[in-house]
């Protein structure tokens, strides 16, 4: 059976890198979000990159409603492979991003009802998508450790690859496949100790366990 690629999400010490590079993980995120548990900064993130150049793992930073100067900034000082947009980021934003960047694009949709996937018609000139858990208005964009029902992913149809996101642990990862492959799936909090540190062991078993 055809198997979706893995991204580890939040990723903040060169030993979960190494333990993704062993486990053959695809990509690691790095999030740029200072309310978020998981948050890097540039130098720590530096570090990290320079760590993995010319290994076999893809980076994605992750940012929410950057402003784009900053985000320009960002992209001329640190080798990202991919960029993740978690915000209200319009396609008019991407776009700016890619006249001047040489760079994929992830763009997240948050899905509570089937109409939300039909969100992913606005975005002209992202790469990939990212589907995840909708957040209420006191939760963050993202890493809330739920799950949108599954059931919903049956029979869509998305002109671009996508991940899947929100909830995902060693208890469900199998339990994909029952209602789509989709390109990859995204693991945050699932291999966590508790919330922003991640848990080698917790890696390793989830990637072993996953068929």
């Amino acid at each position: 059976m055809i198997k979706s690629k893995i991204k580890i999400c939040g990723i903040r010490k060169i030993d979960t890198i190494d333990c993704c590079i062993k486990n053959e993980v695809d990509f690691f995120g790095l999030i740029f979000y200072r309310k978020s548990p998981r948050n890097i900064s540039i130098d720590g993130a530096k570090i990290l990159l320079d760590y993995s150049k010319n290994k076999n793992i893809s980076s994605v930073g992750v940012f929410v409603n950057e402003k784009i100067e900053n985000l320009n900034k960002l992209l001329k000082n640190l080798k990202l492979d991919f960029i993740q947009l978690h915000g209200a980021e319009n396609d008019t934003y991407i776009q700016a991003i890619k006249k001047n960047h040489d760079i994929k694009i992830i763009k997240a949709i948050s899905i509570q009802n089937k109409n939300d996937f039909e969100k992913t018609l606005h975005y002209k000139k992202v790469d990939m998508f990212l589907f995840d858990y909708k957040p209420s208005k006191n939760e963050l964009p993202g890493g809330n450790a739920k799950k949108f029902n599954w059931s919903l992913l049956k029979n869509i149809k998305i002109n671009k690859p996508f991940f899947l996101s929100g909830g995902i642990s060693i208890k469900n990862i199998n339990n994909i496949k029952k209602y789509i492959i989709p390109y990859g799936i995204d693991i945050s909090s699932g291999v966590e100790v508790k919330s922003g540190i991640k848990n080698n062991t917790k890696i390793t078993s989830l990637i072993n366990s996953y068929e």
